[in-house]
């Protein structure tokens, strides 16, 4: 699924269960030593997904590890993203040459619970998704509107080693083509960045891809 929103040069690998795994790496397998059973199995499928990703791109299957804020390090000349939630997993990995940067999220396509919006949303943006739940309903606009700008976060992190809030970015979704517009607000580093969104499956994907 996620392949149909990723552009040119980009490996996506992607599981709807935990069933079909490779070991971990023992470094890998100490970042989860403490965590619950359910965490240790999602995981263990997104660094299966990462691995055969990096395999398909023509490199080598390292270890991928996590950095400042959890981000998920790269081999050097690589870049890459990953997510999982309920019955998903994915890893999409391109060359640095390719692609400068690009971020996935995946979230389960139900409303987000009470209150969330109003915490990661701007004014406008709550307009919009209550604009859109009256005219296209259907599609859980307030967590397209998360999950873009979780997309976000994981493409822009990378670049700038700077934490983003939910309160630093707008989303523009626009339903008549599957695409959204991100604009940064944090000042001396404003800029829009494209993404793309489907709804499928009883899910709800988004991708940020940033072009050289």
């Amino acid at each position: 699924m996620i392949e149909q929103l990723t552009p040119p040069g980009v490996v996506a690998v992607e599981a709807f269960d935990d069933t079909d795994t490779e070991p971990l790496h023992p470094a890998e397998a100490a970042l989860v030593a403490d965590a619950v059973e359910k965490r240790r199995r999602e995981f263990t499928t997104a660094r299966t997904c990462a691995r055969r990703a990096l395999r398909a791109l023509g490199q080598p299957a390292v270890p991928v590890l996590t950095g400042e804020r959890g981000a998920p390090l790269w081999p050097a000349g690589v870049v890459g993203s990953l997510t999982h939630c309920a019955g998903y997993r994915a890893a999409v990995v391109a060359r640095r040459e390719d692609i400068r940067s690009i971020g996935i999220d995946a979230e389960p396509a139900a409303p987000l619970p009470d209150g969330v919006l109003d915490a990661i949303a701007l004014p406008e943006e709550r307009a919009m998704v209550h604009r859109l739940s009256t005219q296209a309903p259907g599609p859980p606009w307030d967590r397209l509107l998360f999950s873009a700008k979780e997309a976000l976060y994981k493409a822009w992190f990378p670049i700038t080693g700077v934490f983003l809030g939910f309160d630093e970015a707008r989303i523009t979704l626009h339903p008549t083509d599957g695409t959204f517009t991100a604009r940064v607000l944090v000042p001396g580093r404003g800029r829009d960045f494209d993404g793309r969104y489907l709804h499928d499956a009883g899910l709800t994907l988004t991708v940020v891809a940033v072009p050289n």
